[in-house]
């Protein structure tokens, strides 16, 4: 009996879901891309820990070589990471060699460790923010194939025995601050960014072979190009688009083509790293640095819709680093000094707005009418799901994290800068 009632809420939370997805929900369990099945932070777990530490509520603590700000991606039983060794630890324009990692899932041992590419040191050697890192794409999984992405260091096929298939290291750019957003899979495409200090654009490679398929310029006048947003897929009016945020402007293309659809400017916004959500008719994006709005857009119109398409817009206490979270009716929301907030997805009306304390990257997720933040020393707040304020628990496993939540198993996968976590009860 319990198993049917289990089946019958988890067939529940999938259709509650249906509105906002774009492609199939990948097997239960998995926890495929940056922020989840349907890319927007939403899991179908239940009974997750709602407290912890580093050694409470522990099911595992895995030891991470090198460093990397990718999240945790998962399926078929594995987790996937990248990762970069530097060949002098203390010397920022090392070398660099970037890697692949794959975990066991029940028992968080490294299957394997793979080199994609060797990062060449020297005075040409790329630098990245303090808070950046070599290796901070999410992987992508897809059936037997895992997709990792360096920016604009390299891009990548492998196979789940960790045989590299294909790479492409064609699109040499200046990415400012290093590497950030990641790709998307769409039908026989891998799609991504390359939001660079000058000629920015968006690109599309074969999934089988690694070939590009077309490159789109952005097309915008600002002073600062450089962006680390990850696209969107999303279906309107039984057509698709991808939806991507880049400095000055936020476009959606038609993934067949890369032809721009419609467009919405926000002024010299730049640096955008958020994610969009997408739910209600309406698109919901964060602007970037330096004072950033969230916006609320129409996705049916056509060119620029800047003057005819925002439905609302909203500025205190907007994120410039972590994505939004769209739940039933209510955007959430945490700015990078701690400020959490929600919102009438709506109107953009603030129902409630209170200090977390803390500063965040992370991007936080939702599972079992909660919602779970995570800040950069460590700390983790999970909140009730609600148009009044709750916390509910405060938690720190003690170890830097700017990398956001995976969530699968009845567990949460969290990745700190000394090891992968997996807190379950």
């Amino acid at each position: 009996m319990k198993r049917k009632t289990h089946s019958i809420l988890l067939c529940g939370a999938l259709a509650a879901l249906a509105p906002f997805l774009a492609r199939p929900v990948d097997a239960a369990g998995d926890w495929p891309e940056f922020r989840g099945p349907s890319g927007q932070g939403h899991s179908t777990e239940r009974d997750l820990p709602q407290k912890w530490s580093d050694t409470r509520n522990v099911v595992w603590k895995t030891p991470l070589t090198g460093n990397g700000w990718s999240s945790p991606a998962l399926a078929r039983g594995k987790i996937f990471l990248t990762t970069a060794v530097s060949e002098t630890e203390d010397d920022p324009k090392s070398g660099q060699s970037l890697r692949a990692l794959c975990l066991d899932q029940s028992g968080g041992e490294v299957l394997w460790d793979v080199e994609v590419f060797a990062q060449e040191g020297g005075k040409d050697a790329p630098r990245v923010h303090k808070k950046n890192s070599h290796a901070s794409p999410t992987p992508v999984i897809e059936g037997d194939r895992i997709f990792v992405h360096f920016g604009h260091q390299g891009t990548a096929c492998l196979d789940l025995s960790g045989k590299v298939l294909w790479k492409n290291r064609e699109f040499d750019y200046k990415p400012v601050h290093g590497n950030g957003g990641s790709p998307i899979v769409v039908d026989n495409k891998l799609i991504f960014s390359c939001d660079a200090a000058d000629d920015p654009f968006v690109v599309a490679l074969d999934k089988n072979t690694g070939k590009r398929l077309w490159k789109t310029p952005r097309k915008t006048e600002v002073e600062r190009k450089f962006s680390f947003s990850t696209p969107l897929l999303i279906q309107v009016d039984g057509a698709r688009q991808v939806v991507s945020p880049g400095s000055g402007a936020v476009c959606a293309y038609n993934p067949d083509t890369g032809k721009e659809i419609w467009r919405v400017d926000y002024d010299e916004g730049y640096s955008v790293v958020p994610r969009p959500v997408y739910g209600h008719g309406l698109v919901f994006v964060a602007t970037g640095f330096n004072k950033p709005k969230v916006m609320a857009i129409r996705p049916d119109g056509k060119g620029d819709v800047t003057e005819t398409h925002v439905a609302w817009e909203v500025e205190k206490a907007a994120p410039h680093t972590p994505s939004l979270l769209l739940v039933e009716d209510q955007i959430y929301m945490v700015s990078d000094s701690g400020i959490a907030s929600c919102l009438d997805a709506k109107t953009g009306k603030v129902r409630w707005q209170e200090r977390i304390r803390g500063n965040y990257s992370a991007s936080p997720v939702y599972a079992d009418r909660k919602i779970y933040f995570q800040d950069e020393d460590g700390r983790g707040v999970v909140l009730q799901a609600s148009g009044s304020f709750r916390e509910i628990a405060e938690n720190d496993i003690g170890e830097a994290t700017l990398a956001s939540y995976a969530i699968a198993d009845g567990a949460l996968y969290i990745r700190g800068d000394k090891h992968l976590y997996k807190i379950g009860k």
